[in-house]
């Protein structure tokens, strides 16, 4: 059973930082390509960065710069460090594997207000 946990999130103002974690549980993890998805308000959930089995990292232009992921495959966890943080950054942050699993945690909220 395909399990994510996503942490980290919170309110933080704008220029500040966060780092995500997202423990993950019942998938080939160091085999799997992994990637972070966010949606803001009345949106559909969006994928913005990538990281490959290999450690090849991709991102979406609106984050990248800004935000870096990276993962530990002894401990089956993906992280995501945003820095820089901006308004239109708020929105709830997930992870999954690329393609992704269909199955979705519960994600972790990111504000970024004054």
């Amino acid at each position: 059973q395909v399990q994510l946990v996503e942490s980290g999130g919170g309110l933080v103002h704008p220029g500040g930082s966060l780092r995500l974690s997202c423990a993950t549980s019942g998938i080939n993890f160091s085999r799997n390509d992994l990637g972070w998805y966010r949606r803001t308000l009345g949106k559909r959930r969006e994928f913005f960065a990538r990281i490959s089995s290999s450690g090849y990292t991709y991102y979406d232009v609106s984050v990248k710069g800004r935000f870096t992921i990276s993962r530990d495959n002894a401990n089956n966890t993906v992280y995501l460090q945003m820095n820089s943080l901006k308004p239109e950054d708020t929105a709830v942050y997930y992870c999954n594997t690329i393609p992704n699993t269909g199955a979705w945690g519960q994600g972790t909220q990111v504000t970024v207000s004054s």
